[in-house]
This record gives C-alpha cells, sequence and structure tokens, in this order.
C-alpha cells in the first residue's frame, strides 16, 4: 500500500499538509511524487483500455447494421416468393441484431462516461503532481540551504576551526624562529678561519717589531 491508496484520494489530499506533518518532508515528498506517477499510469493505461473496448464495440456495432440489412433483404426475398414464414423468422434475426446493436451503443455511452471522468482525474493528477514537484525542488533547495549554514557554523565555530588556527600560531612561532636565526647569523660578521687568526698575530709581531725598533732609533737620537 502506497501514500494514496485510490485516485480520489491523491485528488482530495491536501500536499501541503503532508509535508507538515511529515518528519522527513524531502523523504515524504519523494514518496509522494512517486505515488501520483504510478497512479496516473494506472488511471492512463485504464483509459486506453476503455478507449480499446470503445473501437471493438463500434465495429461489433458495424458489422450488426450490416447483419439487420443483411436480414431486411433475406425478408423481402421470402416475401417476395411467398414465404411470409420465412421472411418473419428474417425480421426476428434481425430484431435480435437490433437489439444487441442497442444494447452496445448503451455500453458505449456509459463508457464515455467513464472517460470523461478519468480525463478530469488525469487533469487534476497531473495538476498535484505539478504542485508536488514544485514543492520538491522548493523543499531541496532550502534543505540545502539550511545544511550549507550548519557546516559553515560548524566550520567557523567548531573544534577543528580552533585546531587549524593553532596550527597556524605554531607555524608563524616556527617562521618567527628561523627569521631570528637567520637575523642573528649576522651579528658580528663571519667567524674567522685559524689561518685569519694565524696571519693577524703575525702581523702584529711585525708592527710591534717595528715599533721596538722606532723607540731604540729615538733613543739613541735623545
Amino acid at each position: 500500500m502506497g501514500i494514496f491508496s485510490r485516485t480520489r484520494d491523491i485528488i482530495a489530499a491536501n500536499v501541503t499538509d503532508l509535508l507538515d506533518k511529515a518528519e522527513d518532508p524531502a523523504k515524504m515528498i519523494r514518496m509522494i511524487i512517486l505515488e501520483m506517477e504510478e497512479t496516473l499510469v494506472e488511471v492512463r493505461a485504464s483509459a486506453a483500455r476503455t478507449i480499446a473496448d470503445q473501437k471493438e464495440m463500434r465495429r461489433h456495432i458495424a458489422k450488426l447494421e450490416k447483419l439487420q440489412e443483411s436480414w431486411t433483404e433475406k425478408a423481402e426475398l421470402a416475401l417476395s416468393k411467398g414465404r411470409e414464414d420465412l421472411a418473419k423468422a428474417a425480421l426476428v434475426e434481425k430484431q435480435k441484431a437490433g437489439d444487441m446493436c442497442d444494447q452496445l451503443a448503451q455500453e458505449i455511452t456509459v463508457l464515455d462516461e467513464t472517460l470523461r471522468a478519468s480525463e478530469e482525474d488525469i487533469t487534476k493528477l497531473q495538476n498535484k503532481l505539478r504542485e508536488a514537484r514544485t514543492r520538491q525542488n522548493s523543499i531541496v533547495a532550502r534543505l540545502e540551504s539550511a545544511n550549507n549554514r550548519v557546516r559553515l557554523r560548524e566550520m567557523t565555530n567548531g573544534s577543528k576551526m580552533q585546531d587549524a588556527f593553532s596550527r597556524f600560531d605554531v607555524l608563524e612561532r616556527r617562521v618567527d624562529f628561523a627569521e631570528g636565526r637567520a637575523e642573528a647569523a649576522g651579528f658580528g660578521g663571519e667567524p674567522k678561519s685559524l689561518e685569519e687568526e694565524i696571519a693577524e698575530l703575525r702581523s702584529a709581531e711585525k708592527v710591534d717589531a717595528e715599533l721596538e725598533a722606532l723607540k731604540a732609533r729615538l733613543g739613541k737620537g735623545a
């Protein structure tokens, strides 16, 4: 059993009320649309069978009308030959064919009313289906918007976002440290090599020797 058990139930149903009472409107609207589509197929199939039955009845009526003409000719022939009994029997058969034609015509009239009712039901079902599909698009859009807002709030206010910014702080601290090391490396120039320090010592010895020699010369002169 679906949401709707009969065509009239669907036509009389209020889609808005059904959705307002549903715990999951998106799921409910999908079920409503599916039920409507299936019912619409069934109603159209029933209408198609009714139309086929009418066509068959009309073909039968055409055959019965020809049969009546045939019995009329036979009755005329029998009467022209003086066989009133045969003419009467032929007219009886003609009457049977005529009665059957009348019965089929009445059945066609009933089927015409059924078809008109089916056509009205199909139109109403199609309107309901369009309404349901419109509501479905609206519901899906609203649910998607709501879910996006929830995800956005979780992203901006949740622990994951806080953890991410905490990691940013750690990374910035590492960058600050690396930059500090680079700047500190330039303080005092580059460290001297062993050869440079020995060369400076030798240069200093020469300067001291020259200084002592200068002092000695100046002392002699005095």
